[in-house]
């Protein structure tokens, strides 16, 4: 930030008396290894350690002594040094007695028997002209000494531009201490020191979030500078930075406010006004002024945070031809600079060579983009393609944004993209568009940028485009690029040959090269077998579209050429929808083992007709897949293969996502009813490793789901396989695509009349809406659930929709409602023999309770629900039943215990990945704090309730965050702030219609704000 020096602050000198005798800051010879292996510590209690054992350090008076002598590190203290140090100005008359019988208790605890004098080495406790010092300890056997080399190293790495470095050394710094400086240690020294240390601690603290606000990290850093100006409400830098932290994450009002209630505090306590930069940055914030949005240091970042993405693809060795288009590009992109921007859309149909073309002039301007180089697949021509703002947050993280900075909407990530990129020259290669209102936000926008563009389509209506149709190669280009693959020997001899083969290719680069790839691959042919062979029209499609004649024909080639396994592994598996496919989800889809599946997918990568996205995952160009397909139609015999490959790999995802669901709640009798399988699914090792799969094969798994919805026999697995693998809906991560899944899923289920089908797929939808706190739709979803499942003998559904129902109407306050609904969930769980459902509804019966004044009988219920969980194993849906006690002990007055059960709870939900109740956890914390009077830590459990909670759990749910959060702040004196939060709150249920309306426009009454 301006006018704030940028150094990782040092250690505040301490004075030493001028009469400190030049003999006392030499030290001796290394001492022996008993001195070696001593550890100090003075950041915290006073302690030693002689290796991993503790030591006794005595009276509190003789821990004083100890550290007055390791705080002059090696220099000698007089006695009545000593003295004033441990006593002040009225020492005891036995004061110098004491002093020596501290000093050879000390010596005998670090020297035990003396063994360092008579081994010949150095004493640890020296005596020395009267005076004492502790001498010969090993590098970095006191806590403090590393602590400051450690800044030391930070003020380096900060110097350097290495900000990432920086923020970890002081992490590490700071996490030397261990509570108060000197605690428990009596004296005028100790307490001068311990002063002193706490200042350089705070320095250090400040230095490190002032590094987190360059990096981005604005939003994690509000919750812990809200609590350390709450615990040091006069220091003013913390202020600022929170002021900060709170613009640059969307709170501006806030922001203001933190200066509103700063200003209020100096003139009450102090009388002063505040500090100039304080009220400069009050005016830049009233100003928006831009600056305030970047970085406050231009040093770039470290490549743990990259600031220069090179994201280029690597340019293919054997590049050919296409001269005047290199020339025509590099001469555009070379004017970039000076100019607003510079853009070039290259069309074509598909293997003409866009991306080739577009890859190699990008490497080649290279050095005019010092600032980095971006690029991304938009996948235009799939069935779905990239959007927009999912490209711009990669972008943005490519260029060191921090998550929690990046925005929600498209607009405001392409406002944030173009004022990123703002002074810096960047290139932006956007391949394989869809049109131009997929690549308009893409744009940089500013001078000295520039973005090159391919597409299927001309994109006459993107504005200032330089447009170029790329057309097949010439034969000259094509001969070349043939011979540059095979090799000139076999060419040379066979020419005529070699044209016959380009020219059947069409001369479209990707038809060659597959051409040229085969033949290279196989030294027993020549070049006239491989011309003869493309001879035969046969193996050509009978019908093709006259746009896509060429690129058909060069997927023919290849697939001519494949043997029969190839062949059928190369049509069944273009039938899956999806980004790309795993190993595992392939041998399903062929009905082959795992290695014969590797062998044939490695063989189809070697032929181009396949990529390899990744170790043990592969994907099709989009036209390959297309192509595939159209070949699985025409070719795979019997037809029904086609709908068996697809079946199998519906029951391997069903069958290793109810696996998931089986190891993560152990007991669970979902997985009893789910549609039976004929192809197995995975077996996990563990939760973690079932976790990791669910999440790694998100997208796949809902393609399949929704591919599903059109074929009768499958929509019921489809169904039941978003049913187990319901955690994608609470995670966040992947809560809008489960979202449509479930609709589509309903939607055909309902067309087709099938009432158990779309009894299951709306329960799916029931718990979408509740996690995204759409109660009311999530109520008459649930309502009809029951209907369906009545009507088909379906308990399952009927069990989930009345424990739904009961949660929704405690939400609405609807406590009798609830508990009739909770009460028949359990009478339903319970007929099924479905334990951790029963549990379940009994924690939400619990609230209930809880809600209508009955608070033992909730805890009660609370408990019999965790007995349940954990009887059976269940860790994860025993977190629930521990954030339901909770809730129960917070009212009834146990906070401890209610902090206890929420924090067990807090680390079950995170480590499983559950977003929704890892915010949900925290802001019951909140809530704990608040009614133990620990405001400041309710502040910071709220405001990283906040952050988790962003983007998962709806309106309703941040509108409670809001007001226990302006609470909190109120409690610390921000009531500016407070009133802040609780405005928004107000806004949020009023838009509702909820009834917490009132009650926050309570707090915002001028007699409550007093």
């Amino acid at each position: 930030m301006d006018g704030v020096p940028k150094g990782v602050p040092r250690v505040p000198e301490q004075r030493r008396p001028d009469s400190t005798p030049e003999s006392a800051m030499t030290t001796g010879p290394a001492g022996p290894t008993e001195a070696a292996a001593l550890r100090f510590g003075v950041l915290g209690p006073v302690r030693a350690w002689r290796g991993d054992e503790s030591v006794s350090t005595g009276s509190p008076q003789q821990r004083a002594l100890l550290a007055a002598l390791l705080l002059r590190e090696g220099a000698t203290a007089t006695a009545a040094e000593l003295i004033d140090a441990l006593w002040g100005e009225e020492p005891p008359s036995q004061a110098l007695a004491a002093v020596r019988t501290y000093a050879s208790r000390l010596r005998k605890v670090l020297d035990p028997g003396g063994e360092a004098r008579r081994s010949g080495g150095a004493a640890v406790l020296v005596s020395e002209s009267g005076g004492y010092a502790i001498r010969d300890l090993a590098e970095g056997a006191l806590d403090l000494t590393v602590a400051q080399d450690l800044a030391t190293e930070a003020e380096k790495a900060r110097s350097a531009g290495d900000l990432c470095h920086a923020r970890s050394t002081l992490r590490r710094a700071l996490g030397l201490w261990d509570g108060e400086t000197l605690a428990g240690v009596p004296g005028p020294y100790a307490e001068a020191q311990r002063v002193r240390l706490e200042e350089w601690r705070l320095q250090l603290l400040e230095s490190r979030l002032d590094m987190d606000l360059e990096q981005g990290c604005h939003a994690e850093s509000v919750s812990e500078l809200t609590a350390l100006t709450a615990a040091h409400p006069l220091r003013e830098r913390l202020r600022e930075l929170l002021m900060l932290a709170l613009y640059r994450s969307g709170r501006q009002a806030e922001a203001l406010a933190v200066y509103a209630d700063t200003r209020r505090l100096l003139a009450d306590e102090l009388g002063v006004d505040p500090r100039p930069g304080l009220s400069e940055l009050q005016q830049r914030i009233l100003q928006a002024d831009p600056s305030l949005a970047e970085p406050s240091s231009p040093a770039p970042e470290p490549a743990a945070v990259p600031v220069r993405p090179a994201q280029l693809p690597a340019t293919v060795p054997d590049f050919t031809g296409r001269s005047g288009f290199v020339r025509e590009l590099g001469d555009i992109l070379a004017s970039a600079e000076g100019r607003v921007m510079a853009v070039s859309a290259l069309a074509g149909i598909g293997g003409v060579g866009k991306t080739t073309l577009a890859v190699h002039v990008a490497h080649q301007a290279r050095t005019a983009f010092p600032d980095g180089q971006l690029y991304v697949d938009l996948q235009g021509a799939g069935a779905r393609a990239a959007e927009p703002e999912t490209v711009l947050g990669s972008f943005l993280r490519a260029l060191g944004t921090a998550d929690s900075a990046i925005p929600d909407s498209l607009e405001e990530r392409a406002a944030l993209f173009r004022s990123v990129l703002a002074g810096r020259r960047v290139l932006v290669l956007l391949d394989n568009a869809r049109d131009a209102a997929q690549v308009r936000p893409l744009l940089p926008g500013t001078d000295g940028c520039a973005a090159l563009v391919t597409s299927r389509v001309r994109m006459v209506d993107l504005a200032g485009a330089h447009l170029i149709d790329l057309d097949v190669m010439s034969p000259d280009e094509a001969l070349a690029l043939f011979t540059k693959i095979v090799g000139e020997e076999r060419v040379a001899s066979e020419r005529k040959a070699a044209l016959d083969v380009v020219a059947a290719c069409g001369f479209l680069p990707l038809a060659i090269r597959i051409a040229a790839s085969r033949l290279a691959a196989r030294r027993t042919w020549t070049v006239s077998v491989l011309a003869a062979k493309l001879a035969d029209e046969r193996r050509r499609l009978d019908e093709l579209q006259a746009g896509d004649l060429a690129v058909k024909a060069t997927f023919e080639l290849g697939y001519g050429q494949l043997e029969p396994a190839q062949a059928r592994a190369f049509r069944l598996l273009g039938l899956a929808d999806g980004p790309d496919i795993s190993l595992a989800a392939a041998a399903a889809v062929l009905d082959l083992p795992a290695e014969d599946t590797e062998d044939l997918l490695e063989s189809l990568v070697d032929t181009s007709l396949l990529e390899s996205a990744a170790p043990g995952r592969y994907r099709f160009h989009d036209l390959v897949r297309l192509y595939a397909r159209a070949c699985a139609e025409r070719d795979e015999l019997p037809p029904s293969e086609r709908g068996a490959a697809l079946s199998r790999l519906l029951d391997f995802y069903l069958a290793s996502a109810a696996g998931v669901y089986a190891i993560e709640r152990p007991g669970d009798r979902l997985v009893d009813h789910l549609e039976a399988t004929s192809y197995p699914g995975l077996r996990f090792g563990d939760r973690h490793a079932a976790q990791d799969w669910l999440y790694a094969e998100a997208m796949c798994l809902l393609a399949c789901a929704r591919q599903s919805a059109g074929r009768p026999e499958s929509l019921p697995r489809a169904i039941d396989m978003l049913w187990a693998a319901h955690d994608l809906s609470e995670s966040g991560a992947n809560s809008r695509e489960y979202e449509a899944t479930a609709e589509t899923l309903v939607a055909a289920a309902r067309s087709q009349s099938l009432g158990r089908a779309e009894a299951r797929a709306l329960m799916t939808l029931v718990n979408v809406h509740h996690v995204s706190g759409r109660f009311e739709r999530a109520e008459e979803e649930a309502e009809r659930v029951i209907l369906l499942a009545r009507g088909s003998d379906d308990l399952l559904p009927v069990c989930w929709a009345r424990n739904a129902r009961g949660i929704i109407a405690l939400y609405q306050n609807r406590h009798t409602d609830g508990e009739e609904h909770l009460s028949r969930a359990i009478e339903h769980f319970r007929a099924l023999g479905d334990r951790p459902g029963e549990a379940a509804a009994l924690c939400n019966l619990s609230r209930i309770h809880l809600a209508t004044g009955r608070t033992q009988s909730a805890v009660a219920l609370a408990q019999e629900g965790i007995d349940i969980y954990d009887a059976m194993g269940n860790s994860m849906r025993g977190a629930n039943a521990r954030y339901a006690l909770g809730l129960a002990l917070t009212q009834s007055g146990e906070l401890r215990d209610a902090a206890d059960r929420l924090q067990e709870a807090l680390e079950v939900f995170r480590d499983s990945r559950q977003r929704l109740w890892e915010g949900m956890s925290l802001f019951r914390l909140a809530e704990v704090d608040l009614a133990a009077r620990r405001a400041a830590r309710a502040a910071a459990n709220a405001e990283m309730a906040l952050t988790v909670l962003r983007g998962i759990g709806g309106e309703w749910r941040r509108g409670n965050v809001l007001t226990v959060l302006g609470r909190a702040l109120s409690g610390i004196g921000q009531t500016g702030r407070a009133h802040v939060c609780w405005q928004e709150a107000a806004g949020i249920y009023e838009e509702l219609g909820s009834p917490e309306a009132a009650e926050v426009r309570a707090l915002l009454s001028p007699v409550q704000a007093a």
